[in-house]
């Protein structure tokens, strides 16, 4: 675990952007029960912490993407990310939404996107992976050439990590359900013996829990 997965770990746990609760699992919208809810919003309301998320961003697109040109941020809880990071750097931001809108000029892509221009899209939360890389498809069909997409979090599920390989996009991520795992048990916010289930789940979040 390097510094940095063990530093945003220690700050999501500390502000309670993540919970953990083994034996009252949670339910997600998908209906997956999850031992697990992660809610990078709350950075928000911590200047310290949100300075220091967005200074890592900085300097990891500063060392991989060195021929960015515009940062995107991923409708709602990457928006703010975004906007501060490309801040940060003086370079032009722009936002994906979920979806077009159904009315105006129906835009799913929101602010200057020049054709052929360099993108690195920031993310808070990546699960599944399937939000994040229709916002990735997106930005392609609107003429963007995709460098990598970075995100605060990450649960490591295979089909994420298959997803992005298969559309040849690069994801980085500060930290990881791993790092967070390791910072839970060193600091006492879990036991050792949770670690098993907590673990178990990662594999399946399909079918984990569903008798419970």
């Amino acid at each position: 675990m390097n510094t940095i997965e063990k530093n945003v770990a220690k700050h999501l746990l500390e502000i309670e952007a993540v919970k953990l609760s083994p034996e009252k699992p949670f339910t997600w919208a998908s209906g997956w029960k999850s031992p697990i809810y992660c809610d990078n919003r709350k950075i928000y309301s911590y200047p310290a912490i949100r300075r220091e998320i967005c200074e890592y961003f900085k300097t990891i697109i500063e060392e991989r993407y060195k021929d960015v040109e515009i940062i995107a941020g991923i409708a709602t809880g990457a928006i703010g990310y975004g906007a501060i990071v490309a801040e940060m750097m003086n370079k032009p931001f722009i936002y994906v939404r979920s979806s077009a809108k159904d009315h105006g000029l129906q835009n799913q892509v929101e602010g200057i996107l020049p054709q052929g221009a360099k993108v690195v899209v920031i993310e808070d939360l990546v699960s599944t992976g399937g939000s994040s890389l229709a916002a990735v498809d997106a930005l392609q069909k609107n003429g963007a050439i995709i460098e990598g997409t970075i995100a605060i979090f990450s649960y490591n599920f295979d089909k994420a990590r298959k997803g992005f390989e298969n559309a040849n996009v690069e994801l980085y991520t500060l930290s990881n359900y791993d790092a967070l795992l390791d910072e839970a048990v060193a600091s006492n916010y879990i036991s050792a013996a949770d670690v098993e289930m907590l673990r178990e789940w990662r594999f399946s979040p399909d079918t984990w829990g569903r008798d419970k």
